[in-house]
């Protein structure tokens, strides 16, 4: 296809984590590349490109919805399902009369030529979904911004090898492949000559990183490959954070946070997977340790960084959690002191162990708990915030709002409303250095800000 006498348009939707925020930039980037113009999802179209996630039953659900609207949007566009969920069921995402076209995360890179090859010889439903036994990272995806975002994601690993008893993602994203460092720092170079200040290093199973390495340094106990990159991306010029989307709690041992908590670009927020406070509820999830080994990894972390922002996930209404096993979860949570948690409500996935395990709880149940742990979680919240007020905090400006305020966030992760003072033309995508008070609500307010130079 000639590109530069037939221009065509493509629209982007992206569902669950930022893995998939990475790889739709990186898709988009490589079809801008070869002469397609991005355009908005709610505009005409003629290419739409929605990038699943299958984690739950509610994301296939979202996935097929979207898929819908594209075909609504453009009744004559190419509907493509890209993805997790594309990879785990392949003919049943083709299934879905509005879909033309299915391509897997193992067929991801060649996503470009086959939507090409579809539109050049017209239309047919066809779908692939790569068997995933790759040995190395696919470097041919990459990035240089980040659509719609403040923060660049920087994908440095690919792929888990955990395998939870509840979780698709192995299956999905296939085993760790890590990316190699140089192309990593090359890629945050890019971010950062593209003004983004904040960079977060993000991948399938993070802690992984480098553990693929041929006479890598990594070990169960620490992660030499991941601290070096630290390192190196911290002394890149305009990088003024790193961020981590999530890490496993096994790796935050004293010799890793002892280097970490040198690194000032480093923010004090780590997203530390839980899955659950009980402990016979974590040993059927397959996860690898304990309620107490967990606390313990929390305690060395505030040693380090004593107002560190914890955040996890927890899953309610696993398969034979019993009331028992809810409460202790519930009272784990409590004594950890979560500055947010995000819950779910446990979701079977076919191809995983706890799908066939006995002792379901009923979605009425689930339900029920997830409203408990959901009003604990928003006291939780709000308290970490309101030990925040009276505290000068950086705040990475995002937006402008409509009432003339702007939003952003603290190193902590903090939601913040910014009231400008004196009014500048924008401060978007500046840092600014404020005192944070406490109003109520979920969101810290900014007042006396002076803008840094960083």
């Amino acid at each position: 296809m000639n590109m530069t006498k037939d221009k065509k348009t493509a629209a982007y939707y992206t569902l669950g984590c930022k893995v998939n925020t990475y790889d739709t930039q990186a898709i988009m980037e490589k079809m801008e590349a070869e002469g397609f113009e991005t355009v908005g999802f709610d505009e005409h179209a003629d290419v739409y490109i929605i990038n699943t996630c299958t984690v739950t039953s509610l994301g296939d659900k979202k996935s097929r919805q979207l898929l819908r609207r594209a075909r609504r949007k453009n009744p004559d566009a190419l509907i493509v399902a890209a993805g997790c969920y594309a990879q785990t069921a392949p003919n049943e995402v083709l299934a879905v009369d509005e879909v033309d076209l299915v391509v897997g995360t193992g067929d991801r890179k060649h996503i470009v030529e086959l939507i090409e090859k579809n539109l050049q010889q017209g239309k047919e439903k066809r779908a692939y979904a790569a068997p995933l036994d790759y040995s190395s990272f696919d470097e041919e995806m990459q990035i240089s911004r980040t659509q719609g975002h403040t923060r660049g994601f920087v994908k440095i690993q690919e792929g888990c090898t955990q395998y939870c008893s509840y979780c698709i993602v192995p299956y999905a994203r296939g085993p760790v492949r890590s990316r190699k460092k140089e192309n990593a720092l090359k890629e945050i170079g890019r971010l950062a000559e593209n003004d983004y200040k904040e960079i977060v290093l993000t991948g399938i199973h993070v802690s992984s990183y480098g553990r693929d390495f041929k006479n890598g340094k990594t070990t169960k106990e620490n992660n030499d490959n991941l601290l070096e990159l630290v390192k190196e991306a911290s002394k890149i010029p305009g990088i003024s954070r790193i961020r981590f989307s999530s890490l496993e709690p096994r790796l935050m041992t004293d010799a890793f946070l002892k280097e970490l908590s040198q690194i000032p670009q480093v923010c004090p927020h780590f997203h530390l997977s839980l899955q659950s406070g009980a402990k016979k509820t974590l040993k059927r999830m397959n996860r690898h340790y304990t309620p107490d080994e967990y606390e313990e990894i929390v305690r060395r972390i505030r040693s380090y960084y004593p107002d560190a922002a914890i955040t996890t996930d927890v899953i309610v209404g696993f398969p034979g959690e019993s009331e028992e096993d809810f409460e202790e979860s519930l009272e784990f949570v409590q004594r950890i002191g979560f500055s947010r948690i995000h819950i779910f409500k446990y979701s079977p996935r076919t191809g995983t162990p706890a799908a066939d395990f006995e002792d379901q709880i009923s979605p009425e149940e689930k339900s029920r708990r997830a409203h408990r742990m959901e009003e604990i979680e928003k006291k939780m919240r709000r308290d970490y915030l309101k030990a925040s007020s009276g505290k000068t905090g950086l705040i990475l400006i995002e937006q402008r709002e409509n009432d003339g305020s702007y939003s952003g966030y603290t190193m902590h992760y903090q939601p913040v409303k910014f009231i400008p003072e004196p009014e500048r033309a924008s401060y978007s995508n500046k840092i600014v250095k404020a005192d944070l008070v406490y109003e109520g609500g979920d969101t810290l307010i900014a007042y006396g800000a002076r803008l840094k130079n960083l």
